[in-house]
C-alpha cells in the first residue's frame, strides 16, 4: 500500500538505540491514527543508533510504505535531529512523538480534535512524573531562570510533544536556526497555541536515554537558543556598577568632609568603576554577537546518510 503524498498527519519519531521500542511505538501510533480515521505517515529519524534500530525500522518500512526512515551520518544531538525530521514531514499537521513511550500515544486523538477545531499548535503538558527530587529541583530552577531571562514565555511540563499545523512548520523552517530549541520556537512564533494537561507517572515502555550530562547539555543549548537577551546582562551589571560607583564616591566625599580618611572608599569606587567599564564592553560585544546570530542562521541541522520510502531527496 502506498500512502497519499500529502497525508492528513505526519508522526515524527526521533530515535537513538530504540531497538526494543521502535516496532511497538510505530504500531501504537498507527493504531491511534487508524482509530481516528486519518491518513498518515510515520517518520523515524535515527541519530546514530548502534543497537540494530535502523534494521528494525527498515523492516517496518518494507512492510508498510507509510513508515519512512531517515538515517543520520552521526549523532547530531537531541535538538537538531528531531527538528530536521519535523521539517521533512509532508502532512497537513505534524506530531512529534518520543520513541521511548514517555509520550502517551492516546493523546494523538485529542491533539487532532483541537487542531480540527482551529488550533495551530497543540502541546501536551505533563502534570506529573516520577523522578528524583534533585532532577525535579533542577527543572524548577531551570524553568524559573528561563521565565526571567528568556526572550519569550516557557510552558513548564511541555516537552514539545504535540501537534503543529503545516503553516507553523513551514514558518519555522525558514528560520534556519542551527541549534533549534523547537518548543521555544513554537511559542516565539506567536501562532495560536493550546495546551492539554495529562498525567503520566509511569511510561508504557522504555527508559530515557538522557543522563545528567545529556540533560545539562540540552538545558544549556536551550538557554543559549531561547535567551539571547541574556547577552544583555553585562549591560545591566554595568548600569548597577555605575550607580554603586556614584554612591560610593559620594560616601567618600562625605567622609572627607567629616575629617575621616576617604581612601578606602575611593579605592572601592575605582574598583567598581573598572568593573562597570568591563561589563559595558562585554555587553556591547554581546549585542554584536546577538545580531550576528540573527543574521547567520544557515547551518544544516543534520547530514543524512540515507532515506527509506521517501519519493525523492528532500521530499
Amino acid at each position: 500500500m502506498i500512502a497519499p503524498q500529502s497525508p492528513d498527519v505526519s508522526a515524527v519519531i526521533p530515535c537513538l538505540n530504540e531497538a526494543e521500542n521502535a516496532a511497538a511505538i510505530a504500531a501504537a501510533v498507527a493504531r491511534e491514527f487508524q482509530r481516528i480515521g486519518v491518513s498518515y505517515e510515520i517518520i523515524f529519524i535515527d541519530n546514530g543508533s548502534t543497537d540494530g534500530t535502523v534494521d528494525i525500522v527498515k523492516g517496518l518500512c518494507a512492510h508498510d510504505k507509510r513508515v519512512k526512515l531517515i538515517v543520520n551520518t552521526r549523532n547530531f544531538g537531541q535538538m537538531r535531529s528531531p527538528t530536521h525530521g519535523i521539517y521533512q514531514a509532508s502532512g497537513a499537521a505534524v506530531i512529534g512523538v518520543c520513541a521511548d513511550f514517555q509520550d502517551p500515544p492516546e493523546m494523538l486523538g485529542p491533539f487532532i480534535e483541537r487542531w480540527r477545531a482551529g488550533a495551530m499548535i497543540v502541546l501536551g503538558v505533563r502534570q506529573s512524573e516520577r523522578t528524583s527530587p534533585i532532577l525535579t529541583a533542577i527543572r524548577t530552577v531551570g524553568y524559573a531562570f528561563l521565565q526571567h531571562f528568556g526572550d519569550y514565555r516557557v510552558i513548564p511540563g511541555a516537552t514539545g510533544f504535540g501537534l503543529y499545523d503545516r503553516r507553523v512548520v513551514e514558518c519555522l523552517k525558514q528560520w534556519r536556526d542551527p541549534e533549534p530549541f523547537f518548543r521555544g520556537m513554537l511559542v516565539e512564533s506567536g501562532f495560536t497555541l493550546e495546551t492539554i494537561p495529562y498525567h503520566r507517572p509511569e511510561r508504557a515502555g522504555g527508559v530515557s536515554k538522557n543522563g545528567f550530562v545529556e540533560l545539562l547539555a540540552f538545558a544549556l543549548s536551550s538557554l543559549a537558543s531561547s535567551s539571547k537577551n541574556l547577552l544583555r546582562l553585562p549591560l545591566y551589571l554595568a548600569l548597577l556598577a555605575g550607580l554603586t560607583t556614584g554612591l560610593t564616591f559620594l560616601a567618600a566625599v562625605v567622609a572627607a568632609a567629616l575629617g575621616r580618611s576617604p581612601w578606602l572608599l575611593l579605592g572601592w569606587t575605582a574598583a567598581q568603576a573598572a568593573f562597570g567599564v568591563i561589563c559595558l564592553f562585554l555587553g556591547l560585544m554581546g549585542e554584536q554577537i546577538r545580531l550576528i546570530s540573527e543574521i547567520s542562521r544557515n547551518t544544516p541541522l543534520v547530514v543524512e546518510k540515507e532515506r527509506v520510502n521517501f519519493s525523492a531527496p528532500g521530499s
